[in-house]
């Protein structure tokens, strides 16, 4: 089970009190567009073996949107943070590297 904090009212609990909608920091396409981007933004998603950035929702708290980074496989948060940042802070990107060294390089 996680142990999830919400950036938004302050409250960690478990995975249960909130919902998981997918991959974050999705570029978004619309129209306009191409084809093929639009396509991308649509259908296809990242499925890492390790760190991962996704979008939850405090499903039965405050009811706002954030977004956490986390282990696939060891089911490790790293942190959670505002879902209006374009990409992670830097503080949760040191956190990952100092437990996971390679992260970033391109190994899993």
């Amino acid at each position: 089970m996680l142990t999830i904090h919400c950036p938004n009212c302050g409250v960690t609990a478990e995975e249960t009190e909130f919902h998981a909608h997918g991959e974050a920091h999705l570029k978004r396409f619309g129209p306009g567009s191409s084809e093929d981007d639009f396509e991308g933004y649509l259908f296809m998603r990242k499925n890492p073996k390790g760190v991962h950035f996704e979008r939850w929702r405090h499903q039965y708290g405050c009811g706002k949107w954030f977004h956490v980074a986390r282990c696939t496989m060891t089911l490790e948060v790293f942190g959670s943070y505002s879902a209006q940042t374009t990409e992670p802070p830097q503080e949760i990107v040191e956190i990952i590297r100092d437990r996971r060294p390679d992260f970033g390089s391109g190994a899993a």
